[in-house]
């Protein structure tokens, strides 16, 4: 992962047109999925599965914990569909109540002894992602720093440019102003560059 990777990134701008035809196919198929087509609700969940395991994977402090977290997000969706209206995409409403069950279970979690105190959210992120895609490698390395941001940058960045979620979007998944995601995330980015940059200048010495 470079820094030049990154700031390309930042100059892509808005969702291309055919991210936004995917979100609305999706959207689609939950409202689909509200009369019983059994088929849409395939779609739906196929569609957004492993957006949600990314996230939750961000989110919780237990790797273990991810696939009943993802379970438990679509558990809830699905039966709320019929309380769904396709105002917002199905990708942010979805990704709200993944919010919503992970609060829960660390709720839950309070309430007991818990084994281990050692987050690895990172791990469990890398297993939910395609290892035989190019540019995995600069995946994890992108994940490794984003392990040193704080939570709230993190989620911000990984909302909008690992999924791709509008900022709207993102800031009605995290219950917070759409101004504050773009603060978040633009402190995140050059956080971000400025550790890209103290990993090159080793390489740069050495050449």
């Amino acid at each position: 992962m470079t820094s030049s990777a990154l700031t390309t990134s930042r100059t892509k701008g808005p969702r291309s047109d055919t991210s936004a035809a995917v979100d609305e196919s999706i959207t689609a198929w939950a409202l689909a999925a509200r009369g019983g087509d059994r088929d849409a609700i395939e779609r739906f969940v196929g569609a957004l599965h492993r957006d949600v395991q990314r996230y939750v994977a961000h989110l919780c402090g237990d790797p273990q914990a991810v696939d009943d977290l993802a379970q438990d997000t679509f558990l809830r969706a699905l039966g709320s569909l019929h309380r769904f209206e396709g105002r917002s995409s199905a990708r942010a409403w979805l990704l709200s109540i993944a919010r919503r069950a992970v609060i829960d279970s660390y709720r839950y979690a309070a309430a007991r002894p818990r084994l281990s105190d050692v987050p690895d959210w990172q791990l469990a992120v890398e297993r939910a992602q395609p290892c035989d895609l190019p540019g995995f490698d600069d995946g994890v390395v992108l994940l490794d720093l984003l392990a040193s941001l704080p939570e709230d940058r993190r989620e911000a960045f990984i909302l909008t440019q690992l999924l791709g979620l509008p900022y709207a979007e993102v800031a009605e998944a995290s219950d917070c102003p759409i101004g504050t995601v773009r603060s978040r995330v633009a402190r995140a980015r050059a956080t971000l560059m400025d550790l890209l940059g103290e990993a090159d200048k080793p390489t740069a010495l050495a050449a």
